[in-house]
């Protein structure tokens, strides 16, 4: 699967546009992590705790959306994007979408 966030593929040619395509996750960290994570952020610098959770959800949201894709015939994916937003606190929604398309090499 070709996955880019240009609206077009070098050296490709899109022999047919499949649709929106999305992949949606919700994620929160648990007690021990929020925890974990509010330690993390009084000592200040990187927060490996909701770095892992950010990464995490991204990369679900990801692997969805090509599973999407893929169920559409899709061979490549152009003009990919995330979103997020924070659904209640502590509880973010991540979502990978782009356009699904059949490409062929020129």
């Amino acid at each position: 699967m070709l996955i880019t966030t240009s609206t077009h593929l070098e050296g490709y040619k899109v022999t047919q546009q499949l649709g929106l395509i999305r992949g949606i996750t919700v994620r929160s960290r648990g007690i021990g992590g929020n925890v974990m994570g509010g330690l993390q952020t009084i000592f200040g610098g990187r927060n490996t705790v909701y770095t892992e959770l950010c990464e995490t959800a991204r990369e679900e949201a990801y692997e969805l959306m090509v599973q999407h894709a893929q169920q559409r015939g899709a061979n490549a994916v152009i003009n990919m994007r995330y979103d997020a937003n924070e659904v209640l606190q502590g509880v973010t929604e991540v979502l990978a979408y782009g356009t699904a398309v059949v490409v062929e090499k020129i």
